[in-house]
């Protein structure tokens, strides 16, 4: 109750793609159907071992299933493949995340909006980094599923341009902010270019826009 627990699993997009990269991944769904279960059912089976060995240290608060499978015009793959090559797989291990009390929440990068549907039908419960140069809308996101637990959204390009700049951007997430279940953060990793400075300005608005 002190501190909040997160915990990171490898997904059932990203760690194929991991061994046999992205071009082979594509072509694999079509060639090499039983191979791809195959990894995924090993990785199944990884990943419920090690819930099993999280679960008898405490529970943690969150975790995200690492995927990044969406760019900056939406999902890598369609909703038939997520349903033939991912959906079996997300079912058991989100069953026993449930059983935890774990909030799932899926790390993909670029526009989200066509994947969200697909993983809410999955059990999953939130999205993170909502990139704002990917076009994402945290606000229509919001209205079409009210509970969907969000993070990130925070376009990381102004942190650069100092204080103005970085409070107008605190504004335009401000009524998201407002309607619960989202946690505003650097939508994905921080720029190098922004300075010391500069990142404490915005750990400072931060705190000043969500108390």
């Amino acid at each position: 109750g002190e501190s909040v627990v997160w915990i990171t699993l490898e997904g059932y997009f990203w760690f194929p793609r991991t061994l046999m990269g992205f071009s082979n991944l594509m072509l694999a769904f079509y060639d090499q159907p039983e191979l791809l279960h195959r990894i995924n059912r090993d990785l199944l089976d990884f990943n419920m071992n090690l819930l099993d060995r999280i679960a008898r240290i405490g529970r943690p608060t969150f975790m995200t299933i690492a995927e990044d499978m969406s760019y900056n015009n939406g999902p890598m793959i369609s909703k038939d493949l997520m349903d033939q090559y991912l959906s079996p797989y997300y079912e058991k291990m989100i069953a026993r995340v449930k059983e935890m009390e774990m909030l799932t929440i899926v790390d993909t990068d670029g526009d989200v909006t066509l994947l969200v549907p697909w993983l809410v039908e999955n059990g999953v419960e939130g999205v993170l980094p909502l990139e704002r140069q990917a076009g994402v809308d945290g606000m229509a996101l919001r209205k079409e599923f009210p509970g969907l637990r969000m993070v990130g959204h925070y376009n990381k390009m102004v942190m650069t341009e100092g204080e103005p700049a970085m409070r107008a951007e605190f504004e335009r997430i401000a009524p998201l902010i407002k309607t619960g279940g989202f946690i505003p953060s650097v939508d994905h990793q921080t720029p190098p270019g922004v300075s010391l400075e500069n990142y404490r300005i915005f750990l400072r608005l931060l705190d000043e826009y969500t108390k």
